[in-house]
């Protein structure tokens, strides 16, 4: 597993970390109950704080994406299927919100809106 901070994002390291792990998680790169780096050792790869490690592994843990055994570790949680639902639906509704910024752009009704997408879906 690959993390990568991006000191110039606007975007807090833990959030990077967070998002990171969680993207793995949710594309299979991490399995179910594979083992996490431990918090400490991760901290030391990425060269930050372990408090800002530890925060990531919180905010995945509090959401269901991973769990910890006391004395082994942070591992993958089995997959909640309908946790990813509402993470998919949550990327949908974004992409939809920009689907229809440009269409208010361009002057699109609803109507044009969705022969378009019936026409995208039906090939």
């Amino acid at each position: 597993m690959n993390i990568f901070i991006d000191n110039k994002s606007g975007a807090p390291i833990y959030d990077q970390i967070y998002t990171q792990i969680k993207t793995h998680i949710i594309n299979g790169t991490l399995r179910e109950d594979e083992a996490l780096p431990s918090i400490r050792n991760l901290a030391k790869d990425l060269r930050i704080s372990v408090v800002t490690t530890k925060r990531a592994y919180d905010e995945l843990e509090k959401e269901g994406f991973i769990y910890t055994i006391a004395a082994k570790g942070c591992f993958v949680a089995p997959k909640n299927v309908e946790l990813l639902r509402e993470e998919n639906l949550k990327k949908i509704e974004e992409h939809m919100e920009k689907i229809i910024e440009l269409a208010q752009s361009c002057n699109l009704s609803k109507q044009e809106l969705l022969d378009m997408f019936e026409l995208i879906k039906g090939e």
